[in-house]
């Protein structure tokens, strides 16, 4: 396997290996059935869909960020995030997010938002989104829903998180 992955942008080719990976990665097949609707809502951002490949093009990972707001305030959701079964914790994951995060940088957005695992998103700069008075519509524990501010020189607005309609939130 080693732990040299190649990421890149989501083609339309990739599409079925995506909805493969995300299958795979969940107990329902709820996550790959979302990232095929969340394609075809206006959230969806060309270039924010982020596959990871071994050194033989075979995807293996996968990150999505799509527009959601915080308040008002234009922002991008992390979700979800995927990983073949034989390949995780080899850092497929983490390389798909930081070429995500770096993408969505590159294209002057601010702000991230992502409800997941409290001891694994810090490492890419999450924190607690309570802290800087954002918030979500459902019950989720405090220390899941976390954010990011992608440039140090705009701090997170305050608000709730809106998220795109096939989110269900």
């Amino acid at each position: 396997m080693g732990n040299t992955w190649i990421t890149r942008a989501e083609t339309s080719a990739d599409i079925p290996a995506v909805h493969a990976v995300n299958a795979a990665a969940f107990d329902t097949p709820a996550e790959a059935d979302l990232v095929d609707a969340l394609r075809a809502d206006t959230a969806w951002i060309d270039g924010l869909s982020i596959v990871t490949t071994d050194q033989d093009g075979k995807v293996v990972g996968h990150a999505l960020l799509t527009r959601c707001h915080i308040g008002e305030t234009p922002a991008l959701c992390l979700a979800p995030v995927a990983v073949l079964p034989g390949y995780q914790k080899t850092g497929a994951g983490s390389a798909a997010i930081r070429a995500a995060l770096d993408a969505a940088k590159d294209r002057g957005e601010r702000f991230v938002t992502v409800l997941g695992h409290p001891e694994y998103y810090p490492r890419f700069g999450f924190t607690r989104a309570s802290t800087h008075g954002i918030g979500i519509s459902i019950e989720v524990p405090d220390e899941a829903m976390m954010a990011l501010a992608l440039d140090p020189g705009h701090p997170l607005p305050s608000g709730m998180v809106r998220y795109a309609e096939p989110f269900g939130i």
